[in-house]
């Protein structure tokens, strides 16, 4: 079982250097001894068809010879949404894992009325206090354009509907955030390191991005355990657009993904991709160029042209998943300009060039 939002792997740059194309071409003709960092090069993925739009936020997990994608919560398919595939092309609906909104959800944020951003984790032997094999589901709670939000988790044993024991459990808050508090709590996003720590990321404009320790038994914050802020932007009118974290492992490095600016606005949405690296969980992040990203660092790492001349526009909010045959793939959503605009499921390979960077091979449209 293979998870999206962490496990370690993801990336992506705009363009690709001439060493790159090289490698990846000796792959093809059959190159043995290109050494343990050799790529292994695919034909382009097709486009994805059936139950891609709306899609927001999405995070992609693998269970068993099914794929599942989770994401934020529509005004015809509330809370939250899932969708399932087998091949990871086409999509087709499922039920949302939670049937309405937490009554404790909504006394701490009055006036929610979906459920966003979610992240999917699998963890072995430990779902809350319970013993045996299972997921945990972080979900956010907000509205838009407010601080008052809050982290919820629910668990569960098995992702498949039709599987005996299938079934949902809602475990409470996770982190709640108020007007004036140094963070928003919502865009969580779990990772485990090294050492079998486990953590949370998350964090919306205010602040910027959040770290925080998490007791693998509840999957809530370890006793005493506070944010740190690992990243923040800096544009000089307290604006911050920076949210979405999602950490992942690879080659020696902890990799940070971000967005930068604005989503929501259709083609005319401004988001896309920042990544940075730091030795540990905790930072400090810095980019390609050295800038930490604490101070508004960050390499691009997947962006529309300025132009204007790609069909899908503003893409952000990733999540990661190595599949069984070592693949990586990212996972975000994008506008569509040649559906009026529509959030739409975007999932796309991931390499690492020869200085160790991700890139992100666009899938066709």
């Amino acid at each position: 079982m293979i998870r999206a939002r962490n496990g370690g792997f993801v990336m992506r740059q705009l363009g690709r250097s001439r060493s790159l194309y090289l490698l990846r071409a000796m792959v093809l003709v059959g190159a043995v001894a290109l050494g343990s960092k050799a790529l292994i090069s695919a034909p382009r993925e097709t486009a994805l068809s059936g139950d891609i739009v709306p899609a927001h936020d999405p995070v992609l997990i693998r269970e068993g010879d099914r794929y599942y994608v989770y994401s934020t919560g529509q005004r015809d398919r509330q809370p939250l949404v899932a969708r399932t595939s087998r091949d990871l092309r086409h999509w087709a609906p499922l039920p949302s894992p939670l049937p309405d909104l937490p009554d404790w959800a909504r006394a701490a944020v009055p006036g929610a009325r979906e459920m966003w951003a979610p992240d999917i984790a699998q963890v072995g032997a430990r779902v809350g206090a319970r013993v045996g094999d299972g997921y945990r589901l972080y979900y956010s709670v907000s509205r838009f354009g407010t601080q008052h939000s809050a982290i919820g988790l629910a668990t569960a044993t098995t992702l498949d509907p039709d599987a005996p024991g299938y079934g949902w459990r809602d475990e409470g808050l996770v982190i709640a955030s108020r007007e004036g508090d140094p963070y928003n709590a919502i865009d969580p996003a779990f990772v485990r390191d090294r050492q079998g720590g486990e953590w949370l990321s998350f964090g919306s404009f205010w602040g910027g991005i959040q770290l925080i320790r998490l007791d693998p038994w509840s999957g809530k914050p370890a006793a005493g355990a506070k944010p740190r802020m690992i990243a923040r932007r800096d544009l000089g009118d307290k604006t911050n657009a920076i949210e979405a974290p999602f950490i992942i492992d690879h080659d020696g490095w902890y990799w940070l993904i971000v967005s930068f600016d604005f989503c929501c606005r259709g083609t005319r949405s401004s988001y896309h991709l920042r990544i940075g690296r730091a030795r540990s969980i905790e930072g400090p992040y810095v980019d390609r160029s050295g800038r930490a990203m604490r101070e508004g660092g960050g390499t691009m790492l997947l962006q529309a042209d300025a132009a204007g001349r790609d069909r899908f526009r503003g893409p952000g909010h990733a999540g990661v998943m190595r599949d069984r045959d070592g693949r990586h793939y990212l996972v975000h959503h994008a506008y569509d300009a040649a559906a009026g605009g529509v959030a739409t499921l975007r999932i796309e390979r991931l390499y690492w060039d020869e200085a160790g960077w991700p890139v992100v091979e666009k899938a066709a449209s």
